[in-house]
């Protein structure tokens, strides 16, 4: 004969087994069976007779040959009288090569940073103060600049207060427009 642990085991192990199977269907409530909306792909759509139709043309003859003896074509120049003459020379005028500016910008390089989103936030509290302030990518960091500016000594001015309200002490550096 079975002891009464063995019967209670049993009794709580198909009391289990049918919570298990029964209760997830009847808990689970009204069953919706999602089916999708197919739609058949035909396989030679009908097409109007005028599409399928088209006109052949014939070939245009372009078999137009090359002189043999080769042509030279001679341009005489023709006289210019004496205000022409001047006119050209007053419309051609040289243009120096060199910007004497090109070389007096300057910008203060304050800081590099790893993360740019602080670079950014420090950019806009330097913009808020009325700084020109910017970012700039290069070599995985983001660098904060200031500047350009043609007064150096603007700028060196500017170098003290950055350091007092950011802490850091920045660069003074040439502008170079083409790489800044």
């Amino acid at each position: 004969m079975a002891s009464k642990f063995q019967n209670r085991l049993m009794g709580t192990i198909v009391l289990v087994a049918i919570g298990v199977i029964v209760l997830p269907d009847v808990l689970d409530g009204k069953k919706t069976h999602y089916t999708e909306d197919v739609a058949s792909i035909p396989i030679k759509p009908e097409l109007d007779s005028t599409v399928e139709s088209f006109e052949v043309r014939e070939p245009v003859d372009d078999s137009a040959s090359l002189p043999e003896v080769p042509v030279e074509v001679v341009q005489t120049p023709q006289p210019a009288s004496v205000k022409d003459r001047e006119q050209l020379n007053f419309a051609v005028k040289e243009v120096p090569e060199k910007n004497d500016y090109a070389d007096s910008a300057w910008i203060i390089q304050l800081m590099a940073l790893k993360n740019s989103e602080n670079a950014k936030n420090v950019v806009k509290d330097l913009q808020k103060r009325g700084y020109q302030a910017h970012t700039k990518l290069e070599n995985g960091f983001t660098r904060v600049i200031i500047g350009p500016d043609v007064s150096k000594s603007k700028l060196e001015r500017q170098l003290i207060e950055l350091d007092k309200i950011t802490g850091s002490k920045g660069q003074l550096l040439k502008f170079k427009p083409l790489n800044p």
